[in-house]
This record gives C-alpha cells, structure tokens and sequence, in this order.
C-alpha cells in the first residue's frame, strides 16, 4: 500500500469519526504517550540466565519447541530489538530477576546486585526504553515444596524475603538511572494442590514478609510496588495464598499497585470490569494482559473481547495516566518473534480502539435512557474504519504495515532464528 492511499484512507477516517465528535489527531498522540512493557520471557520460555540450572516449578509450564529459542543474552538483545523495530509507540522491557548477567558465576537469588542488571540499563539507555522487574519466585530448589515467602520454614521464608529486598533495591537504582519509575511486581507461586487447613497461617506469614520487604522506602519517582493475584496455579489447584481478596486488601492498605492479570481469574470473570472498582480505592494499577484459554494458559494476547474491554474501561474511567501495561505470554509452539509482535500490536490495537470511542456521545445517550442509541452506536463503531487510523499511525510511526509483518518475520527466522539449533522440549 503506497503512503499516498494511506494518507486518503486515514482522512476518510478522520472525517467519519470526526462526525462523532472523535478527534483522531488527539487519539493518536494519546495512543503515543501509552507504553507498553515487553516482557523478556517470551524469547527464552521463561529459562533466565543463571549458571545453575533449575527445574520449572511454580506453576510455570511452557509448551512448545518452535525452533529459534534465544539462547544468550546476546542472543535475548538482539530478538528484542527485532521486535522493537516492527512496533509503533514506547515501550519498555520487563526482566525477571533470573535474566541477570552472572558471568558464569554461581549468584544465588538471595545475593544479586544492581552489577548484574547493568548491562540491561545501559542496553535500555541505547534503545530507549524503561525497564520494569520482577522478583523470580519460582525455579528454584527453595521454592519445590509450594511455599516462598509464605513458608513455615524460616530459612526459606527469609531467603525470598532478601531476595525480593534486593530486587527492588536494584528496581529503584534502575528508575533512577533511567530517568522514569520501574514497576517492582511482585507474584508468589505458593498455594495448596490438595486441601489446605492453615491458609490463615500461611498469609499471615505472606503479610509479615510483605511488610518486612516494604520497610525501606523509595521514592516513586524511581521505582514502584505491585503485588499480583492469582486463582490458582499448576501445584496449587486448591488454595493459593495470595489470592486476589489478599492482594487487593494488602494493596489498599499499603499503597501499592495492584496488579491485574486477566489470566488469573475464574474464566467467566471480567478483569475490565473491576477497574473502576478497584480505582476507587488505590491511585494506580498494573495490568498483565494476556489470553487465558481454559486454564492461565498465558496464550499470545489477541484483539478479543477481553483485551477490548480492558481497555475501553480504562479509557472511560479517564485512567490512562493511572494504568501501566505489561504483556505476560509465552508460548513455543509459533515464532517467538511473531508471537511478540502479535500480540504487542493486538493490545495497542485495542487502546486505539478504545481511544476512538465516542464515549461522550454514548454517555449523553445512557445518561437519557436512550439505550437503543447506545446500543446501536457500539455495533456502528465497530464497522467504523479504524483500521485506516492504525496503518496511519504505523506510517508516521515509521514501522512496518500488518500487510509487511509476516515477510519481515519470516526472514528474520531464516537468517537468524534456524541457526541455532534444536531447541529441546
């Protein structure tokens, strides 16, 4: 499609919206300023990079041996950039704890330092993004038995207590560097597979932890806290201790973020739904958004009702400026590269989408009782050629059209993906 049809294209669309009372000019600066956190796990299925090899656990279970597997850091760096060239808007890198830089150095979890992320500062600095980090409570022989920071055992229980410590120690030191905050998030695996007597035991001990993490204060201008939910998990089917009642509660009280990740709910729940709820009670959220598929099967995000909803909730509730994004997937089963850029423009898409709601006329209609108005102007929207203001807003964002997607993916697994060998399952 030549630049010429896509200019026509997208002030055909202006107009039509611009009828509605939508400036899609506005939109597109709004949608500009939204970023979205990649997260690091995508390209390696969640293996990290320390020196000691460890089993998945903690409800952590990939699937897939689609060839292409990133295999270093180098390796990491260079598919993330790849990515980054073929979206449009910020962005910023998640990291968990376990993509340090070790150096071939034995550094157990309880002993990292702000020297092992250096590299990933510098490498956001050259590429301009942010970075965002996580805790890695999970594959690890202190967390095999279901319980971390919830443990009976206080060895245990104090091991991911320091761990967590420096993690965001070195969260705060690369806000700082980075000139914009770094959302520490916090998930724990620990829960029950079968019946569990004592779940006040375990999140009593959960709080007490939390706390004793969150003594040190930072200032948020460097770094953030979020503590994220969970219905239950692979080994934990039966209780999971910090479940979402915990978390809210916990994040009311503390003034932390809460975060949200549609896979960790009930199937028939709707995340998009309890964010004007839970915005009545705590400044900012985070939102992970993913695909659940039965199960918090952490599918590559798509353009679908739910990641629709989340985001026209947001935009309504006027909290675009309250909301981080992060994407959690992971699946090895297609190119990882493809995946990633999939499902990265799919929740974009979604934000655009939402942007360009007339919400003001739908609102004047639901504030008369004119639902048949309301209705019929949420089945008109969708018909709406929005589709025009998204190639143009790849246009002016200097990345490739969808139509261009799949060419450029497809040669960077031949020149770059198929060479590094057989990824075993």
């Amino acid at each position: 499609m030549s630049n010429q049809t896509i200019l026509e294209s997208y002030n055909l669309a202006k107009s039509a919206y611009a009828k509605l009372g939508v400036d899609t000019d506005k939109v597109l600066e709004q949608l500009n300023n939204l970023s979205i956190s990649l997260h690091c796990w995508q390209t390696d299925d969640v293996g990290g990079f320390e020196t000691k090899a460890t089993s998945m656990g903690g409800g952590i279970q990939v699937t897939g041996n689609y060839p292409g597997k990133a295999n270093s850091i180098e390796e990491m760096r260079a598919d993330l950039e790849k990515v980054l060239s073929l979206l449009p808007g910020k962005h910023k890198l998640n990291l968990h704890a376990i993509y340090g830089e070790f150096n071939g150095e034995m550094v157990d979890r309880d002993q990292i330092e702000v020297k092992h992320f250096q590299g990933w500062i510098d490498w956001a600095k050259k590429n301009n993004v942010g970075i965002d980090f996580n805790a890695s409570c999970f594959s690890h022989p202190y967390a095999e038995d279901g319980f971390t920071l919830s443990s009976k055992d206080p060895k245990i229980r104090n091991f991911w207590i320091e761990h967590v410590k420096r993690c965001r120690e070195i969260s705060n030191e690369i806000g700082k560097q980075l000139g914009e905050p770094c959302i520490h998030n916090t998930w724990i695996p620990d829960g029950s597979k079968d019946t569990c007597v004592d779940r006040l035991g375990h999140r009593v001990l959960l709080k007490e932890a939390l706390d004793e993490i969150l003594e040190t204060k930072y200032d948020t201008a460097n770094m953030k806290d979020a503590v994220e939910s969970k219905l239950f998990g692979i080994g934990s089917e039966s209780m999971v201790v910090g479940s979402y009642d915990f978390y809210l509660g916990y994040a009311i009280k503390n003034n932390t973020l809460i975060c949200l990740d549609n896979g960790h709910f009930h199937p028939t729940e709707q995340v998009g739904d309890k964010i004007s709820s839970v915005l009545q009670f705590v400044d900012e959220i985070l939102l992970h958004m993913t695909r659940g598929v039965r199960w918090d099967s952490d599918h590559v995000v798509t353009l679908n009702d739910e990641s629709l909803l989340i985001a026209q909730e947001i935009v309504r509730s006027g909290a675009m400026d309250k909301t981080y994004v992060g994407l959690d997937f992971f699946d090895a089963s297609i190119n990882r590269i493809g995946a990633y850029i999939s499902g990265c423009r799919s929740a974009r898409k979604a934000f655009l989408f939402a942007l360009l709601e007339p919400t003001e006329l739908l609102k004047s209609y639901e504030d008369k009782g004119e639902n048949f108005e309301r209705m019929f102007l949420l089945e008109q929207a969708k018909a709406l050629p929005w589709g025009a203001v998204w190639d143009y807003y790849c246009l002016k964002q200097s990345t490739s059209l969808d139509s261009d997607v799949i060419e450029v993916v497809q040669d960077y697994e031949k020149t770059h993906l198929l060479h590094r060998g057989e990824v075993l399952v």
